[in-house]
């Protein structure tokens, strides 16, 4: 787009008309945990039904008593990046510990996990060469596959099967294959052992994305690779993020010891970026530990999930398939989603609307996320508010 001043006016007037413009929400939060999920929003007072804080960590008292603790030890800012001056015990550690977490042999620490796709897919995978994504993988990936210069080719979503033709058709120059572990609009899982299976016996890497998976899924909590028997071997790369189940800031990849060190050398996310605070990752240490000695949370949130699921259904409310804390409420178009996420702030909830480019035409949504910061009470009441406002929406 050239520097003109009408056609950036022409632009935003054009996504305001098509319902696409998108309108940031100021919330003031509590200051103590035990008030979440209690917010205000733009002066409203609401329940918050639309963070991805799934553990009810992000405002844990022993967390930011860490947090506060590191900073007065090490300082606000890391200074620079990990390669120069900006690595600190508290960030070595947490590696340490995020690798026994995930059960993998090493991990390394990204500011966000963003930058982790980037440097994950620009360090294994090189020009000319091939990339396959789940249709549905998060932007992220999408980016990371381009800005890497290799030739992306997307697979219908969560279809292994489709997964497995773009290998056999690739003739060999397939060099990976991405895919979330949670879809985040959609809540539902990735069918991973497929993926690993076709992955390994076309000779490709495979990196999943587990952000909204990890701390949640699996009978210990390490996400949807651990809920699928899944080992380093089967999936070699995992990334995660720190700022959703754990509720803190950043992120990590995981996985064998020569793969992270060729990040460490080649990633350019990892060596021209400034190192997370040490504070940070003296907090996620904290909510790791936290997040081993209370599997209440994990129980708590997916039971919520579930009781809103099978309430929903009965209610009539069109809830996508998805047994994760994110519950979409499929309704098609933005106008109908824009007036539900109204209705349901003057009810007093706040959900989001979900609108294009985020997800496809047609397929706008309220994006409901449960946590183990809610009750049942809470879940039921937005049940009632949610299936009032539907039966009365317009077609």
């Amino acid at each position: 787009m050239k520097r003109d001043a009408r056609a950036l006016e022409a632009t935003l007037v054009e996504l305001d008309r098509g319902l696409l413009k998108r309108r940031r929400a100021t919330l003031a939060t509590a200051s103590r945990a035990a008030e979440w999920p209690n917010v205000t929003v733009d002066g409203r007072r609401a329940l918050d039904f639309c963070s991805n804080d799934y553990l009810a960590l992000a405002r844990h008292p022993d967390i930011a008593a860490a947090m506060a603790a590191a900073a007065v030890r090490h300082g606000a800012g890391s200074g620079a990046s990990h390669l120069v001056a900006g690595h600190g015990c508290e960030h070595a550690q947490l590696e340490e510990e995020l690798a026994l977490f995930t059960g993998r042999t090493r991990a390394l620490l990204f500011s966000t996990g963003y930058m982790a796709n980037l440097a994950v897919l620009g360090a294994l995978a090189r020009r000319g060469e091939q990339v396959l994504l789940d249709r549905l993988c998060h932007a992220s990936l999408i980016d990371a596959a381009l800005l890497c210069r290799a030739r992306l080719k997307r697979f219908a979503h969560a279809d292994a099967a489709a997964a497995e033709r773009a290998l056999e058709a690739s003739a060999g120059t397939a060099a990976l294959v991405a895919t979330d572990g949670v879809f985040s609009m959609d809540g539902d899982v990735a069918p991973l052992a497929e993926l690993a299976h076709a992955s390994r016996a076309h000779h490709c890497w495979l990196v999943v994305d587990d952000a909204h998976g990890l701390g949640v899924l699996g009978p210990t909590g390490r996400g949807s690779l651990e809920q699928c028997g899944l080992d380093e071997e089967a999936v070699p790369v995992l990334v995660g993020t720190l700022g959703k189940a754990f509720g803190t800031f950043g992120a990590f990849a995981a996985g064998p010891a020569d793969v992270i060190e060729l990040l460490l050398q080649k990633a350019r996310p990892y060596a021209y970026t400034t190192a997370l605070p040490q504070p940070l990752a003296a907090a996620t240490r904290q909510a790791l530990r936290i997040t081993a000695r209370e599997p209440w949370r994990r129980e708590r949130v997916l039971h919520l999930a579930r009781r809103f699921s099978e309430g929903a259904r009965e209610l009539d409310v069109p809830v996508m398939a998805s047994t994760t804390p994110i519950q979409p409420v499929l309704l098609g178009s933005s106008a109908r989603v824009l007036r539900a996420q109204e209705e349901l702030l003057t009810a007093g909830f706040w959900v989001v609307a979900i609108r294009p480019p985020t997800v496809a035409p047609g397929s706008s949504r309220l994006r409901v996320t449960l946590s183990a910061g809610h009750s049942e009470d809470h879940v039921d009441a937005l049940l009632e508010a949610l299936g009032s406002i539907v039966a009365r929406l317009p077609p």
